[in-house]
């Protein structure tokens, strides 16, 4: 039986996560469903854009809109295709002011995207970018330096749940619920995403 620090940390993690589902916009999150469905419709391509923690969150965001026969890649990647006014990216940011995930969303928005971001600070410089804007609660002290690379690199964190672990476990659980959501208004089964699978594995 797991106990000590493990569970205590297990504990609290799961506590605030039960808590922050309760204190997200349901409006917002029927506007980010919304704007999936109509994405798809469209044949759109979906962009991810995160960084660190958050843009690991995100490429497993990526592989499930895959399996539900999204064209979707995550920005890093090679092979990110041509982004313009008929596509739709996705920026997840903790802080909002992660300067890699503002400065992609900017050039996004410059080209006529539709922008969706998911974060925990309202009034962030990412937020104001959005056109669909779905606020996440995350850590409920923002730390002094909000940037992630910067925070990263002077070993900035907060006992039993360091860094960005709130909002990085919360925005994880929070986007596989987005996918059961879109399996739900999509009419998919189960099957149909493993039909998606990728069938040639390491």
């Amino acid at each position: 039986m797991v106990s000590g620090a493990i569970r205590t940390a297990v504990s609290e993690i799961v506590d605030f996560i039960e808590r922050a589902m309760d204190l997200i916009s349901d409006e917002h999150v029927d506007a980010l469903i919304n704007e999936l469905i109509e994405a798809r419709k469209r044949g759109s391509k979906v962009l991810i854009i995160g960084a660190g923690r958050t843009g690991l969150v995100g490429r497993a965001f990526a592989q499930r809109l895959l399996h539900l026969g999204y064209n979707v890649a995550v920005l890093g990647e090679t092979i990110v295709p041509r982004i313009d006014n008929n596509d739709l990216v996705i920026s997840l940011s903790g802080s909002g002011r992660t300067r890699l995930v503002v400065t992609a969303t900017e050039a996004a928005k410059a080209v006529g995207a539709r922008i969706i971001v998911i974060t925990s600070i309202s009034d962030s410089p990412l937020a104001k970018l959005a056109d669909v804007l779905v606020v996440v609660p995350g850590r409920t002290k923002v730390a002094s330096e909000e940037d992630y690379f910067a925070r990263q690199i002077l070993g900035i964190h907060e006992p039993l749940a360091p860094l960005g672990t709130l909002f990085e476990d919360t925005l994880m659980v929070f986007l596989d619920g987005v996918i059961v959501e879109l399996m739900s208004k999509l009419g998919k089964t189960e099957e149909d995403l493993r039909e998606a699978h990728a069938n040639i594995e390491i």
